[in-house]
């Protein structure tokens, strides 16, 4: 809570617990107090927010902010009225912030999304101006956020973002145009990427990032010999540059091709955090070959490795499957801050080597150290709990979360994780009261809120309760793609499948995910689009084909 509100709601607290003391000691406040009169509404605005009633919110906020003249609650009352999509309102509390002293870059996005919104775009490309104008970084970067979440579909950011680049606006800091070109890319508009491309290259001739947009480019347009050419000449021309060598091999890594993304880095400088990368991209690949040529390498120059150095050679012997190795590695693990982590690998291979008694002895003596700090003996449950799921031991899961939950009552990790495993099990009353104990004790819980609100849209009909927890994780994290993709999954299911493909689009936007991707094809089949919600069950495919979303969709789809 913003701490004008929180300063409000103790002035609230204070004077209700004073109240009788007062009435006898002087007259009631005068009823034009501003603070006193802003408390009521402000109240209500809080209990509306709790409940997920974002509209009723938006006015109660706006009332609190004309009783105190509070330009703080004026903006409050601002961006919740833009969260919930209601113009009218936010265009007041736009109006009062404003008369209020509000000024500066936040006026201006707010300005510009709710110009957006109206469908003025001629407006909405003043305001995005003023912030691609404003001196350093954040001008620009609200312009993006606006862009990116602003705009009633991604035709509309498209086209606003296309005129701004034809009326050079962009500002010309090769960062800006890096992000509205990545901007173009997820937005897809291939045609949009090439012109800022173009720019890009004659603004900032010899600049290797350039190249990393370009390679980006012809990735998505499934030009692939291309971007390799174009990568392998940029990791030619890196040296000793740590940053552009991550980037590339991240390049590398989207386009599946894991060998080259190691490769890239293993050519500039080296360290436990480069090696890690490298055994990871090698495991990723399947590539037990070069990652155990690694391995003899970095275990060749370790006669006495220190304890970070030790966890990585046990995690590259896992790889490995090596496990009497890794296990001598995790044992070797003398102390320091790695050395619980040690312990929680350790009892994982012993499980992989089928001692799983012995594991799960080890895990035990963890959950009973005293010196072991809180963290590491939460996660012994965790992952005990974890290794009797894959025993198929139900029974053993459970009593493990159980077990964790004496430990450290009401814990939200241990109770998130209990709430996802009834949810496997199709055992949603149970899911249903773990999330909701987290939210006893932590109202706010983003993921708690997100992941009940998804659950009762996914498995049940009790859509407007799912609708109401998600717009309160929506208030707290409006550009999240997992709750964005929430909350254009619960409209679909509301029956708003327009609105909801507007969302669905933006979060595949914010982040390309096999689950994300499946719900939008799976509104678009239902919309009769089945050609283009053919292409997103593809793109899901090749994410992630387990994925238990995709393969719900295409069962009722029959895509």
């Amino acid at each position: 809570m913003p701490v004008a509100l929180r300063t409000l709601c103790f002035v609230l607290v204070a004077t209700l617990a004073a109240a009788p003391v007062l009435a006898a000691e002087k007259e009631p406040a005068a009823a034009t107090d501003p603070i006193g009169a802003s408390l009521e509404p402000l109240l209500i605005g809080e209990f509306a927010l709790q409940s997920g009633r974002l509209d009723e919110a938006a006015q109660a906020y706006l009332d609190a902010a004309r009783a105190a003249n509070d330009v703080a609650l004026a903006e409050r009352a601002t961006r919740i009225a833009l969260l919930a999509k209601d113009d009218k309102r936010a265009a007041q509390a736009l109006d009062l912030w404003r008369k209020q002293g509000g000024e500066g870059l936040n006026v201006a996005a707010a300005q510009a999304v709710l110009a957006i919104r109206r469908g003025d775009e001629r407006g909405a490309r003043k305001y995005l101006t003023q912030l691609l104008q404003a001196p350093g970084d954040s001008g620009w970067r609200q312009a993006l956020g606006v862009l990116s979440g602003g705009a009633r579909d991604p035709q509309q950011s498209a086209r606003l973002l296309e005129r701004l680049v034809a009326d050079g606006k962009i500002p010309n800091r090769l960062p800006a145009w890096l992000a509205f070109g990545g901007l173009a890319q997820g937005l897809e508009q291939p045609k949009l990427v090439e012109r800022i491309v173009a720019e890009v290259v004659k603004r900032f001739p010899g600049e290797a990032r350039v190249g990393l947009l370009r390679a980006s480019q012809l990735r998505e347009a499934g030009k692939t010999d291309e971007a390799r050419e174009l990568l392998a000449s940029l990791a030619a021309q890196a040296g000793s540059d740590g940053d552009l060598r991550r980037a590339i091999a991240d390049e590398y890594h989207r386009m599946g091709d894991y060998n080259s993304a190691e490769a890239v880095l293993a050519g500039g400088p080296q360290d436990d955090q480069t090696y890690a990368l490298r055994a990871a991209l090698l495991a990723q690949g399947d590539d037990k070959e070069a990652l155990a040529r690694l391995y003899e390498e970095l275990r060749r120059n370790a006669s006495q490795p220190d304890p970070q150095r030790r966890l990585l050679l046990g995690q590259m012997a896992e790889f490995l499957d090596r496990f009497d190795e890794a296990l001598e590695w995790y044992r070797g693990v003398p102390g320091g801050e790695q050395r619980w982590s040690a312990r929680l690998r350790a009892a994982n291979v012993l499980h992989e080597l089928d001692r799983g008694e012995e594991a799960f002895k080890s895990l035990r003596e963890i959950q009973a150290d005293a010196s072991a700090d809180e963290e590491a003996r939460r996660d012994a449950y965790l992952l005990e709990a974890s290794l009797r799921e894959k025993d198929k031991n139900a029974a053993g899961e459970m009593d493990a979360y159980a077990r964790g939950l004496a430990a450290f009552p009401d814990d939200p990790e241990v109770l998130y994780a209990r709430a996802l495993s009834w949810e496997r099990r199709d055992d949603i009353p149970r899911a249903e009261a773990d999330l909701r104990k987290i939210l006893v004790a932590e109202p706010d819980n983003v993921a708690a809120l997100n992941a009940l609100g998804y659950t009762l849209a996914d498995r049940t009909t009790r859509y407007q309760e799912a609708l109401q927890l998600i717009e309160r994780a929506r208030t707290a994290e409006p550009d999240n793609a997992a709750i964005v993709d929430s909350y254009g999954w619960v409209l679909y299911r509301l029956g708003r499948k327009e609105e909801a493909l507007v969302e669905l689009r933006r979060a595949l936007t914010l982040q390309k995910d096999a689950e994300i991707a499946s719900h939008l094809a799976e509104v678009l089949w239902e919309l009769g689009r089945k050609d283009e919600a053919r292409k997103y069950f593809e793109q899901a495919r090749k994410i992630d084909p387990d994925n238990r979303s995709l393969q719900r969709a295409l069962e009722k789809t029959g895509a």
